[in-house]
């Protein structure tokens, strides 16, 4: 795979599009927490795999329009986020994930009259998730809409799944964005629990499929309901080994 800058990424939170505000991506972490069960007898350590844990960290810079970083990242909410940074806005691309606590909203005013915020959010119940876009960083859709096969190149896979859903702006009575897989990208169908909950506006929300479902080489999200606007962004994780929450 071709190496590339991190140039026209993209920061999601909780269902508003603050990628303008982000000036850095600080830090994206991930993986087990490693335990040490070392033997008297050894003369290394020996570590297994622990509880799941990631964080995405960021500095964001000050704007107080509205629906921008401010506003949002001030509340210092209690309850879970979900937290989407995409390695650029092209279809199939890669994005990391996570539902977490956002724990700070630390402001420094430089020497030269910047003005940055640093934030931290830390995974909560399912660690950080790598996946792939069902969506070209943010999709429109005025009418129920069969969205664009991704090729996820693996014939198929039996270790489950998950996905998130943020949806940015929304006009009409609701929208169900629904996940389908498919063998040769033309016959389609709608994977188990792969409906997202009907929304009526700003939200977001993370799926999660049984743990030894199938999944085929093809994914593509679809729009159902009645609307004339709803603004989208899917990421699609399909586990390529058992994973236990």
């Amino acid at each position: 795979m071709p190496k590339s800058a991190g140039l026209g990424d993209n920061l999601y939170v909780a269902g508003y599009d603050l990628s303008g505000d982000i000036g850095a991506l600080d830090s994206i972490s991930g993986g087990p927490s490693p335990l040490e069960v070392t033997g008297i007898d050894k003369s290394g350590y020996e570590r297994i795999g622990g509880a799941r844990d990631g964080g995405i960290e960021f500095t964001a810079f000050f704007n107080k329009a509205t629906d921008r970083a401010h506003p949002r990242l001030k509340l210092l909410p209690t309850t879970d986020a979900i937290v989407s940074y995409l390695r650029g806005t092209a279809l199939g691309g890669q994005a990391a994930c996570l539902v977490g606590k956002q724990l700070n909203y630390d402001g420094n005013r430089g020497e030269d009259g910047s003005l940055t915020f640093k934030v931290a959010a830390k995974a909560n119940g399912f660690g950080l998730e790598w996946g792939r876009t069902l969506t070209a960083g943010k999709r429109t859709d005025s009418a129920p809409t069969n969205g664009t096969g991704v090729d996820l190149t693996t014939v198929s896979t039996t270790f489950g799944w998950q996905a998130y859903l943020h949806v940015f702006a929304f006009a009409g009575t609701s929208v169900t964005v629904t996940l389908q897989d498919s063998a040769d990208d033309s016959s389609y169908a709608n994977l188990a629990g792969g409906a997202f909950t009907a929304a009526s506006g700003v939200t977001s929300e993370r799926l999660a499929g049984a743990g030894g479902a199938t999944v085929r080489r093809y994914l593509r999200a679809i729009t159902s309901g009645t609307f004339s606007n709803a603004v989208i962004a899917v990421v699609f994780v399909r586990n390529e080994t058992a994973v236990v929450f």
